[in-house]
């Protein structure tokens, strides 16, 4: 059985709750650590596999903790650690990979329930195809000196998801693990707390979820890896 750490980068839980929504999915033996608090696992402990969730924090603007948590990740990278980033996550897991290069802001924000184009036929996401998924991100994945296999893009975001050569080590920018109930629950609570992108928030809340499950491959193969 998978021995699994979530990572739960979220800053304020009466907003974002990502251990909840990747529990809900991935069940197994998990246990959670909040980086915010500077508490991680330690790797030999026995974990396999370790998965970065995603926060209301800007990887561009970097507290100590997640300073912290890219050292983490570059160790279990070095023991051969199966890894999955969502979102932050996501950008984290590049930005160990490749360093602070490997993160931008983005041209055009993401929020809401968006199309997103396959490219390539990987486990983790499956054959090339068009695939709805729930998004929110202000930040996003460059890839400068083509470390990364790009599975997925927008036509505003180049770098969706991505595999690290053929290593069970993936990110995804989008929260596949939302559902639509919780993405309508979080679009609200951060429009009512102020957060950024009140405009793209409020039409996101309005509009019709469209949400095409790719969280149960992605879980599939990450466990299975």
């Amino acid at each position: 059985m998978p021995r699994i750490a979530i990572i739960d980068n979220s800053i304020d839980p009466r907003v974002y709750r990502p251990v909840a929504h990747w529990s809900r999915w991935i069940g197994g033996a998990w246990t959670s650590f909040e980086a915010r608090s500077g508490h991680f696992p330690r790797l030999d402990d026995g974990f396999s596999h370790l998965i970065l969730t995603g926060s209301e924090a800007s990887i561009l603007e970097r507290d100590p903790w997640a300073e912290n948590e890219v050292v983490l990740v570059r160790e279990a990278l070095d023991r051969g650690l199966a890894i999955l980033g969502s979102c932050y996550g996501h950008q984290l897991l590049a930005m160990a990979i490749g360093g602070p290069g490997c993160v931008r802001r983005c041209r055009e924000p993401e929020i809401g329930w968006l199309a997103v184009e396959i490219l390539e036929d990987d486990p983790l996401l499956g054959p090339p195809r068009t695939a709805y998924v729930f998004n929110l991100h202000f930040d996003e994945v460059a890839d400068p000196e083509s470390r990364l296999r790009v599975l997925a893009r927008t036509p505003v975001c180049p770098v969706h998801a991505f595999r690290y050569g053929d290593r069970p080590v993936w990110g995804v920018q989008s929260h596949p693990e939302i559902n639509p109930e919780d993405g309508r629950a979080l679009l609200a609570a951060e429009l009512e707390r102020g957060y950024p992108g009140a405009p793209l928030l409020g039409e996101a809340v309005r509009s019709e979820p469209r949400d095409d499950e790719l969280i149960r491959p992605i879980v599939a193969a990450f466990l299975g890896s």
